[in-house]
């Protein structure tokens, strides 16, 4: 019976349905019994004799590829490809697949639920209260707030909707903006800079530049207005974290949002913040979006492998 991996550390927990799935198509399984992301010799120990891998963000690098001969197939619960060496799979001939529909609702929410708790500080005030604080934040209406979203892939648009639905002006940026979609919902398309300086919330929706380097930097902060929000909610590394905590400490920004970091466990100085709303990489867990994210990553490992 061939076998497959799963490595996220947390599959199969919302619904049994991802493993029955496997099972029913006469796989072995192979789970992550560690409830953490693996490092490289974890995985090769695990996966050595697997022809497919349901990945999380482990790393799967030429050196795990060159240790697992049977390697068929690699498929990614989620978007990002960042941790999987893209090039030396297709010279080894090995199919990748990832699932870029699953999480788009649940990041959309997640970005506009942090939108609202930095605006309305509802983490400093829950904070205060928990530890027998009556202490009262007066933060900010989200109302007539300009978004600006930079990236307009499939997330990137949802919020802009969602945002618009809320009776907010949007501007937006994408090197290939879908012009039909921006006229349809009223969004305003503009270069990169102007939304950087027009937005009183920049919320920031790419995969991130090729060679790694912050997409929002010193110079991109700098361009922010001092009254305005910054969130990013896509990778880590896409902002410059010491750039950012500079800019929250002189508030040159008012506040921000980070969902995910350049070093994951995150335990930076940002942490030490009050202008800051920071949460552990959980763009995507939402029950029904995690879920269908599994499903998805299954049925496309399974149609590869046939």
């Amino acid at each position: 019976m061939s076998k497959i991996l799963t490595s996220p550390s947390s599959f199969g927990q919302i619904s049994n349905e991802p493993f029955d799935l496997l099972t029913e198509a006469g796989f072995e399984i192979i789970n992550n019994p560690y409830g953490r992301k693996l490092t490289e010799d974890e995985v090769i120990d695990l996966a050595k004799d697997c022809i497919g891998i349901v990945a999380g963000v482990e790393p799967l690098t030429a050196r795990v590829m060159d240790a697992l001969p049977k390697l068929k197939c690699i498929s990614r619960v989620g978007i990002g490809m960042d941790s999987i060496d893209l090039n030396y799979a297709s010279q080894k001939g090995i199919i990748i697949r990832n699932t870029p529909d699953g999480p788009t609702r649940a990041v959309a929410e997640l970005t506009l639920g942090m939108t609202l708790a930095l605006l309305r500080k509802i983490p400093q005030a829950h904070y205060d209260l928990k530890n027998k604080v009556w202490k009262k934040q007066t933060g900010n209406l989200l109302f007539n707030k300009v978004i600006g979203v930079v990236g307009l892939g499939r997330i990137g648009k949802l919020v802009s909707q969602l945002f618009i639905g809320l009776g907010n002006p949007v501007i937006g940026y994408d090197p290939f903006a879908d012009e039909a979609w921006a006229l349809k919902y009223g969004v305003k398309l503009s270069d990169f800079e102007t939304v950087l300086k027009t937005a009183d919330i920049t919320t920031v929706h790419v995969p991130g530049n090729e060679d790694g380097s912050a997409v929002i930097g010193v110079r991109e902060i700098d361009l922010l207005k001092p009254s305005s929000f910054l969130i990013n909610i896509s990778r880590g590394g896409i902002v410059d974290e010491q750039a950012l905590y500079e800019a929250l400490v002189q508030k040159k920004l008012s506040g921000a949002a980070i969902d995910v970091f350049s070093v994951e466990p995150y335990s930076g100085n940002l942490c030490d913040l009050d202008n800051v709303v920071l949460t552990p990489h959980l763009g995507s867990y939402a029950e029904e979006g995690k879920l269908l994210m599994e499903i998805d990553a299954v049925n496309n490992l399974i149609n590869a492998l046939k």
